[in-house]
């Protein structure tokens, strides 16, 4: 509840209104319309706290951090979320090259290995 809430972190109950007023935290709401703040609510706000307090940050830049979090935490979750099906893809490829030649992407024919034509010093001869 909000009373609990500013009570714990030291501030002004309108502060945790401003906070929502300003889109920075989101807490649900009872059928009574009280608000619940929830974990993670909580690590929000002492992330807004952290920036404001410690960092002197204003709201608009506290919004724009918390954006940029957020949109960094979803590509990061992406990223394991391909790495991981990378892996999985890995994992079913086949062992030999033949195989692999088969079903690969382009088609590739295998080939015998070529020597390489070093050149040879050619000698001139006197005339």
């Amino acid at each position: 509840m909000i009373s609990v809430v500013s009570k714990q972190y030291k501030i002004h109950p309108q502060t945790l209104r401003l906070y929502e007023r300003e889109g920075l935290l989101k807490p649900s709401r009872t059928e009574g319309n009280t608000r619940l703040y929830t974990d993670k609510d909580l690590e929000r706000l002492e992330v807004i706290l952290s920036l404001t307090r410690d960092l002197g940050v204003n709201l608009a830049g506290v919004e724009i951090i918390l954006n940029m979090r957020e949109k960094m935490e979803a590509m990061e979750r992406q990223m394991k979320e391909f790495v991981a099906c990378l892996s999985r893809e890995m994992d079913s490829w086949p062992l030999s090259r033949a195989e692999g030649a088969r079903r690969a992407l382009v088609p590739v024919v295998p080939r015998a290995p070529v020597e390489s034509q070093r050149a040879r010093p050619t000698t001139r001869s006197r005339s």
